[in-house]
């Protein structure tokens, strides 16, 4: 790793992104940065990133800080949960029958827990060796 790309992971540090974004962007392995900030023993308190809601300024970046209050956090989530975005399939329930959207997974079998439960734990009465 030469001095140029050194620079550069610091700046990318400093701008709040990951060590995958970093790897990424310089072609470079996650596990020789990861060394690279061991090695130099450079904190989390002396960067610097922004809010990812407002982009207010975070001075001192404690653990995985990415909101400045909150406010801001509650918000960001609120508009982007999973009721805002696109439905990639939608599946029919194993169980019940009923179509749902499944957002994560599209292999999904059934529409909730309880519908899984409820199939997987089922004794049939035709089965010949409940039949006594």
């Amino acid at each position: 790793m030469n001095e140029i790309q050194k620079e550069e992971l610091i700046n990318l540090k400093n701008e709040g992104r990951s060590y995958k974004e970093m790897a990424s962007a310089l072609f470079i392995s996650e596990g020789a940065i990861k060394s690279f900030f061991r090695r130099e023993k450079l904190r989390a308190e002396e960067f610097y990133s922004v809010c990812k809601y407002c982009g207010t300024p975070l001075t001192k970046r404690l653990g995985n800080k990415k909101f400045c209050s909150d406010v801001c956090r509650y918000t960001w989530w609120h508009k982007n949960s999973k009721d805002n975005r696109e439905c990639t399939k939608v599946n029919r329930c194993k169980n019940c029958n009923k179509d749902f959207k499944c957002y994560d997974n599209k292999d999904r079998k059934y529409c909730s827990h309880a519908c899984y439960i409820a199939d997987r734990f089922k004794i049939r009465k035709g089965n010949q060796d409940y039949d006594q």
